[in-house]
């Protein structure tokens, strides 16, 4: 071996930052491995609520995968651009929770016999043909994924089985399969969201 020494942390996320930038998963997950546990801590801190942390600190990942070709590597290291990505997230969730409490002490007190959680019954006829129109988007969306994503949500959704369980039939490592389902689903999201919109409409 030409050269026996180790790239300092700090030039190893770099370089594992500029992989993610170019669309590779492990990478994701390998910084995932490395850092969620204490962006979980804050994420907790600020939200109070351990599904909350997890879906923060999720999406501070989500966040990275999409802005990884934007990171300016002079203004900061790797982690210190996760942690301002996380307590932002953990600050915008706060903030949206409060809305929505308000939001639905109003609704209550508006309607105070409705429940707010469950809507009418849809006695359209054309219903059926909506939601079998909607069930082939999903399955275009879908067929449109990574085939590692789709093989994990697939797992996730049809099968039943926890991220644990999908990491360890996959052999990867539990920040990869992470990673991966939540990009997934961001995928899916992003491409179902104008029909499920129109919808609810």
């Amino acid at each position: 071996m030409a050269n026996a020494t180790f790239p300092s942390p700090m030039v190893n996320d770099r370089a594992l930052l500029q992989q993610v930038a170019q669309g590779i998963e492990s990478a994701l997950g390998n910084l995932y491995d490395r850092y969620s546990a204490s962006l979980y801590a804050l994420a907790y801190r600020i939200t109070g609520e351990r599904a909350d942390a997890e879906e923060v600190v999720l999406e501070a990942f989500a966040q990275m995968w999409r802005d990884a070709t934007r990171f300016e590597s002079e203004r900061g290291s790797v982690i210190a651009w996760l942690t301002m990505i996380t307590r932002s997230r953990a600050l915008d969730l706060v903030r949206a929770k409060g809305r929505r409490h308000r939001l639905a002490d109003s609704a209550a007190a508006a309607e105070p016999e409705a429940s707010p959680a469950m809507g009418g019954w849809d006695t359209n006829p054309a219903a059926a043909i909506d939601q079998e129109e909607r069930r082939r988007h999903v399955a275009q969306a879908l067929s449109e994924l990574s085939p590692a994503q789709r093989q994990a949500i697939e797992l996730a959704y049809y099968e039943g089985l926890s991220q644990s369980e999908i990491a360890e039939r996959l052999h990867e490592p539990l920040g990869t399969i992470k990673t991966r389902v939540r990009l997934g689903m961001q995928k899916l999201r992003d491409a179902l969201r104008p029909y499920f919109a129109e919808a609810r409409v």
